[in-house]
Order: C-alpha cells, then structure tokens, then sequence
C-alpha cells in the first residue's frame, strides 16, 4: 500500500511540474490576461509583483504547488469567480456524458471483442475490425456534424445541442449537477426525457470511439487465453463451450481488462473537448476550450490538473480492484 501511495504522490508531484512549466512557455503573458493590455507600466509591474513572478522559478514552482495542495486553482479571468468553483459547475456535466458513453462501450464492446475472437478470420471479426478500425479513424468532430446533420436536423430523433430545450432550462434545481439525475429526483420527468433526447447522440459517439478501443483489446486478450492449454483441455473434458469462453478464458482477462475501460474512462473525461464544442454541451472540455481562446491559463492549467488527477485516481482504484478479482496479485 505505501508503495502505491508513493507512486501516487511521485505521479502527482511530475503532473503538477508539467503543468507549471506549460504556464511558463506558452506564448500568453499571465500579466496581461489580468490586467489588460492597455494597463500603465506601473499597474503592470505591480500586478507581476503580487503574481510572484519575479522570484525564481523554483519558488514559484514551490508556491503554486501549495495553492494547488490547498485547493486553490487561482481565479479564471474569463468568469471572475475561482476557477476550482468553475469545474465542480461543469465537470458533472462532463461526467454524465461520459459515463453513458464508457457504458455503451463496455456492454457493446467488450461483447464484441469476445465474438471477434471466437469466430477468428470469419465475417463476425471481419465486421468487429472494421467497425473498430472506423471508430479510430475518422475524426468524432467530423461524425458529430453529419450526426446532428442526420438524426437532428433530418430524421429529427434526437434532441439538438445543449443539455436542454430552452423551455425546460432552469426548471430543476441543480442539486448534483448532472441534469438526468437531478430531473429524477425532483420527479419532472419531462425534463429527464428532454435530457436523454439531448444526451443520446454524443454520448453515443464517445461510445463508438471507446467501442472502438475495448472490443480491439478485448478481441487481444481473448485470442491469447484461447491458445492456452487450459482451454483445450476443458474442451477435451467436454465443457461446454459457451463455459469454455466465459467462465474460463473471459474470467482471465477481466484484470487486463479492466485497466483498459479505466483508461477509456479517463480517456473520454478527457477527450470530450470536441464533442462537446460540436455540441455545445456546457462541459469541462468546453470551459477548457473558451478558457484557451481567451488566454485564462488559471482555468485551462485548473482544468488540465482535474483532468490529470482523474487519470491518476482510476489508474489508483483499478490497481486496487485487481487485489479483488486476482489473488496474484494480494
């Protein structure tokens, strides 16, 4: 245990470095951003002053450090407020987008790598490749414009960007922040079906990408346990091979495995950036974005360490979760 809290810390200790040096080189002067660029030369000097900026870098290092440890991300310049205030009202949105979407990833993925693997060289893997192959591909800002394209504008079965319709904004308290949750607490269930009619179609294409991701390693874990021995002795006894494949070569690779949705997870917290700007979904990937086109570094370095950290407590819980599934590894 003392073990993965040292590597927790070390992990952390290199995110925040590299985000502190990024502020540093990035061609935008935090002065500026703060005071405008049409400021006097004296109201410059003294903002960069109370900034800490004229202190080597090893102090400033040392005091944005502590900030951050203490739970200060500084002040976005872009709403005025703290910038660690700004994520816990955008994040949840990020979360419940990408939860629906590792979700459609796991229950259609990982059936999928399985088929892929037990009909080898066949058309169901043929399919499940290709498929796969697609989802890595082409660029999800350019399958989120023809989807809203298709299913919106066309066929209208979904709902259009945004969270909500313009009438049912504001109708339900934000008790959590993720509005599908919220609308079912407070029993307006008009607004959670406006909700789901919103969420369904980016959530379903950061789930074709993480689709794409988990049946491809799923399909890989599958085929390596199917060659071993093991499985062509329980074959031999006659076990079923719907057993052979589920409670024997599948029941293996649930360790590997489960590090692999980890990431998708993280990877879909993070990744979120362009379907949210296509879809105007009021998320961290957007806050992040707006923050960049407006110079607020305070926010985009905020938004990068959430982001970071989120990495590092999956990473952390799937490491634990392997001491459940796999004695090994107690």
């Amino acid at each position: 245990m003392a073990g993965v809290v040292a590597s927790l810390a070390t992990t952390f200790f290199g995110l925040l470095l590299v985000t502190f040096f990024i502020g540093r080189v990035v061609p935008i002067d935090p002065v500026l951003a703060v005071v405008g660029d049409r400021a006097p030369r004296d109201v410059y000097e003294k903002a960069r002053l109370e900034l800490g900026l004229d202190k080597p870098l090893w102090d400033q290092f040392a005091r944005y450090a502590g900030d951050v440890l203490s739970g200060d991300l500084g002040t976005s310049v872009l709403t005025s407020r703290p910038v660690l205030e700004d994520i816990g009202r955008v994040f949840p949105a990020t979360l419940e987008l990408a939860t629906l979407g590792v979700l459609f990833g796991i229950v259609i993925g990982v059936p999928a790598g399985v088929l892929a693997a037990v009909h080898r060289g066949r058309w169901p893997d043929h399919l499940v490749r290709v498929v796969g192959l697609i989802g890595y591909s082409v660029p999800i800002f350019w399958l989120g414009l023809v989807g809203l394209l298709l299913f919106y504008a066309k066929l209208s079965w979904v709902g259009g960007p945004g969270r909500l319709d313009v009438f049912y904004d504001g109708l339900v308290d934000p008790v959590t922040g993720v509005i599908t949750l919220d609308a079912a607490l407070a029993g307006e269930w008009d607004v959670f079906w406006n909700a789901i009619d919103h969420l369904i179609l980016p959530a379903a294409l950061l789930g074709y990408y993480s689709l794409a991701y988990i049946s491809r390693m799923t399909r890989s874990f599958m085929l390596d346990q199917l060659r071993q021995e093991y499985v062509t002795t329980a074959r031999v006894k006659g076990v079923s091979e719907r057993a052979v494949i589920w409670r024997h070569a599948f029941r293996n690779i649930r360790v590997p495995l489960l590090t692999v949705v980890a990431l998708s997870y993280a990877g879909l917290l993070e990744g979120a950036v362009l379907t949210e700007t296509v879809f105007a979904w009021p998320g961290l990937g957007q806050y992040i974005t707006n923050s960049l086109l407006n110079a607020d570094m305070n926010a985009v370095l905020g938004g990068t360490i959430v982001v970071g950290a989120v990495y590092i407590g999956l990473n952390m819980l799937s490491d634990l979760l392997y001491r459940v599934l796999d004695p090994r590894a107690r």
